[in-house]
Order: C-alpha cells, then structure tokens, then sequence
C-alpha cells in the first residue's frame, strides 16, 4: 500500500517531469500531460474535493495541487535570468526593430528597460522597480481621482469559497477555466475548494449583504487594489499574465440609474487618465453581449490601438443589475419599508495599462514614457570628466536638483564614472526619460547647459547654452510639448488606420490589412462568432461617440442603429 508520503513523492517527481514551453517570442503554451495511471492517482488521493462540485472543477478548473503548477522554463528563459534579467552580450540585447518583429521587440523593451522578468512560475512576472514606478504613477493619479468621486479604499481576501463563485450562474460559467484552486491545506485536504480571487464580485456581495441593511446606507462606494490569479494559457508580459496587479471598484445603489450613471462616469475617469495622463487616445463604447464581462448586464470599455493596429481593452466598467445581489440576497429596506435588491457596478485597470503605455509610444531606441506619467522627467549627466566630478560642476548639478525640486520635476544624477556619457545617454533613451540634461566643466564656465529631448533624435533634440538660471521654465515648457505631441501622435495613427466599412468583403479586406474597421451591426451574437472564426477579428465595441446615420449593418445589410468597430486584440 501507498503511503500519503509516496503519493506526494510521485506528485512532486510528476510535476518535475512536466515540460512547459513560453516563448519569448510568441505566445503560447504547452504543457504536457501526465500518463491517465498518474492522472486518477492525483485525483483520487491528492486532489479530492468534497463538493458536489467535484467533478466540474476537474474537467474545468486549474488545481494548485496537481502537476499544472510546474516550474520548469524554457531554457533560453532560465539562462536570461541567470544573467540578470538578459544582460548578456551587447549584440544580444540590441533590440528587435518594430517592423521587423513587434512582439519581439515588445520583449526586448522590457528587458533592457528593466521593467520586468520572467517568474519561475509559467506565466508569472517579476515587476522591477522601474517597471513599478510606472504602475505606481497610475495607482497615484487613479487613486486620488477615486477619492475625489467619493469612493473609499478597502481590502477583501484572495482565497473565496469556490461555493460563492458558483451562486451566479453566468459567472462560474465564465471564469471556470481559468480558476485557481487551493484543495489542501495544513496537509489536510479542504471540506471545500479555495478559488486564489480571479475578480472580488462574489466576495465583495458576501460582505455587501451584511452592511447593506436600509436605504440610508446607500450608495456604498469602494475600491480595493489588490493581485488576482487568472490560469491564462497564452501569457505576454504585463498584457496577459497568471498573476497581475489592479484595482477593482464596486458599488451598490438604490436604483438602476444611479448603477448606470456611476458606470459610465468610472469608465469616463479611465478615459481621462488615458489620454490626459498616459497620452493614450481611446474609443469609449459598450462591448457586445459576446464580450460583456460574465455576469453582468451591460460592460463598457476604452480601447485603444497599440502601434501593431492591435487594440488592447486598456480598461473597463461593468452595470452589473440585480444579478449578484439576487445571488447573494443583497437587500435593502427602502422608504417605504418595502425589501428592494441593490443594483451594482463593476470597473477595473489593471498593470495592462503599463504594457499599452509601451505599445503606443515606443520607438526602435525603446520606451518613450508621457511626461506627466515617466518616474524620472529629467536625467541630469555630468559630461566631459577625467578621474571624478569637479567640484563646479557639482555645483552646477546641484542648482539644477534645486530648480528641479522647487518647480516639481522628478529628476535623477547619473553620475556614476564607471559609465562613459554615451552609454548614460543610451541607457536613459532607452527607458524612456523625456529630457536630459549635460553639464560639463566648459559648460559651467559658462553658466549654462544642454537640454536634450527624447521625442527628437540626435543633435536635432538639442538646445543648447540653456542658462542655469531658466533651467526649470525650460524643461518644464519642453515636458508640456512632449505631452501633447505623445498624444497627437498616436491619435493621428489610430485614426489613420481605422476604416469604414459596408459588407463583410471590405471588413475581411481592411482585417487582412492590418486596420480597424468601422461599420453598421445588427446581426447576432452567433454571426459576431463566425466572423471571429474566420478573421480573428471581434467587435471591440459600440462607441459611445456615434457618427451620424443612416447605417447599413455590413454582415445581413439591413438598417442597423449603431455602428461597431472590428479589431484583432491582445
């Protein structure tokens, strides 16, 4: 007979021997599978449930306590890491030319910017410090417009009862396949399933039940930033990943308009930080009933082209009615006394947004981060240095730092001498800095330096004998242009490669040619499918923004109310 300790041995060496493959320059996995003896061996004395769910988790969801948990990489992957997140070589890390690879060049961006690595586990990423600047430049402005519309912050736990995922039909049925599940726990199998929280619906409306007796408690207003566990099968750095980072708001109100308004006046706050923050230009609309979030009555969503013309869902709000409340029994006596069901929303932004913010303004040097958004607005490197750094042109550096505090510019000295300037300055383009300044003893002497910008190549970005004493106004007149260029720069390319459309043959033609394409819709969810089918392509939304009619839906030809726009996505 088998003990509990070779049962465990012979899950750990099975999960050993399992190969994953994630491709640094495509999407995608593979995971082999156990024999069928290794398979119901790991069933039926590892992994037991005891719900009546039993069956339904094993044919639907992930277990953390079966063999799908390896740790194996790639080699390639496991020799980057080994060199510190793929410094090897200088010709290694020359970076892929966007038109020659874009996702590839996506992945060396990544690299050499220090923005993230590979995790050991399948799918997951480290976020490096440079990479979790940016997102905490996102987490500043979103919280602080949070607060202003009047929501508070809170925490939920990530491990939920699998028993509250399943009370909204719709809702199971959407994220069964990408649930992770603890079965075991102190070594002691669970009474019942742990879902690692893939979204906070079902907890938040455990929790919501409890607070929400009378209308006078009404409209409860929270957000939460947290992680979530999603068992994504084709991953890409902070665009798709097991685990990722984001904040999830959810409120309860009295009436279905008072859910609808504050629906589209979160997904309005995300619009603005996309384009007035992130210089990100996107479409506002409503997804169709086949990409509406699960569970949900109606979702709303800012899309936005990335410079491959593939459009990224970079943030979302959901009008989620009466269903999880109904659920989970969420009501509240109104002023008449009478027991009424709340009606809810949904929204979230997640480290996607970090992952879009390279996509649509990148170059082949690398990042290019948005002024307003960039960790470092200024990078300040002494030039024209022997053995140390003068003692005027520390002082020179040093005024610089103080006019840069006092107008507010975030800043960093690079003043290492174990770097040539040449270096400094490719290194700084590279991970985007918007300006740069180089100071240098002759410089000095003159009382002035060179300001360099990182949206004009080569000399033609460079403004010389900038006097120290205009140093702030200078850069802080160069950032503002920089914002607003970002900005008209990506929205004259996404509205150049959006194309309208009248039958399905100028759809599939404007798809096969790399476009967006804008057209009447009034034919089926069923119709939508084949569609995807046959081009990839999925209709990213209705736009809220309608152009003026008559329209003639491109799929059946008959009057349509509304116009959507087709996309291939990330």
């Amino acid at each position: 007979s088998l003990t509990l300790f070779h049962i465990q041995t012979m899950a750990m060496r099975a999960a050993m021997r399992v190969s994953t493959f994630t491709s640094t320059q495509r999407t995608g996995a593979y995971t082999k599978r156990l024999s069928s003896s290794q398979s119901s061996l790991l069933r039926s004395r590892v992994i037991r449930p005891s719900t009546s769910t039993a069956r339904y988790l094993r044919t639907n969801a992930v277990t953390l306590s079966s063999a799908d948990t390896d740790t194996e990489q790639k080699p390639k992957q496991k020799q980057q890491q080994k060199k510190g997140g793929g410094k090897g070589k200088q010709d290694e890390n020359k970076l892929t030319p966007q038109g020659e690879d874009f996702s590839k060049w996506y992945l060396d961006v990544i690299r050499d910017a220090e923005l993230a690595d590979y995790g050991p586990v399948r799918g997951t990423m480290v976020i490096r410090p440079y990479g979790y600047a940016i997102w905490e430049g996102i987490q500043s402005w979103l919280d602080k417009r949070f607060k202003e519309t009047d929501h508070q912050n809170c925490y939920f736990p990530m491990l939920i009862p699998y028993s509250f995922i399943a009370k909204e039909a719709e809702h199971v049925e959407g994220f069964a396949p990408e649930l992770a599940l603890v079965t075991k726990g102190g070594g002691k199998d669970l009474e019942e399933p742990l879902v690692i929280r893939p979204t906070s619906e079902t907890i938040v409306n455990h929790m919501f039940s409890q607070w929400v007796q009378s209308y006078r408690d009404l409209p409860l207003l929270i957000n939460q930033w947290a992680n979530v566990v999603r068992w994504e099968m084709k991953t890409k750095p902070f665009v798709r990943t097991l685990e990722f980072l984001w904040q999830e708001g959810h409120t309860a109100h009295a009436t279905a308009e008072e859910a609808q308004e504050e629906t589209l006046r979160m997904i309005d706050v995300y619009r603005e930080f996309a384009e007035d923050v992130a210089c990100m230009p996107v479409v506002v609309g409503r997804k169709s009933k086949n990409e509406t979030f699960a569970g949900a009555v109606a979702t709303y969503t800012i899309e936005a082209m990335m410079k491959d013309c593939k459009a990224l869902q970079a943030g979302t709000s959901h009008n989620l009615g009466q269903n999880f409340a109904k659920a989970f029994g969420t009501q509240f006596s109104d002023e008449n006394q009478d027991l009424q069901y709340v009606y809810q929303t949904s929204w979230g932004v997640s480290t996607r947004m970090v992952g879009g913010i390279i996509m649509t303004h990148g170059d082949d040097t690398g990042l290019r981060l948005p002024p307003t958004l960039a960790p470092y607005q200024v990078v300040i490197v002494p030039v024209g240095l022997k053995k140390e750094v003068p003692v005027e042109v520390k002082e020179g550096i040093d005024s610089i730092v103080a006019a840069c505090k006092a107008a507010g510019i975030r800043y960093k000295v690079d003043d290492s001498l174990n770097r040539t300037p040449g270096f400094k300055f490719n290194y700084w383009e590279m991970k985007g800095v918007p300006t740069r300044i180089e100071i240098g003893p002759r410089d000095i002497a003159n009382g002035c330096c060179v300001v360099g910008r990182r949206d004009v190549p080569g000399k033609e970005g460079k403004i010389f004998d900038v006097t120290l004493d205009t140093i702030a106004n200078t850069l802080q007149g160069i950032l503002a242009e920089i914002q607003v260029k970002y900005l008209k720069e990506a929205r004259e390319f996404r509205d150049a490669n959006i194309v309208d459309v009248t039958n399905y043959e100028e759809l599939k033609a404007a798809i096969l040619d790399n476009k967006w394409a804008r057209g009447g819709w009034a034919a089926t969810d069923a119709d939508e499918e084949k569609i995807k089918e046959e081009t990839m392509a999925t209709i990213r939304c209705f736009p809220l923004d309608q152009p003026a009619g008559p329209h003639k839906c491109l799929w059946t030809g008959e009057p349509a109310d509304e116009v959507c726009l087709f996309a291939k996505s990330y």
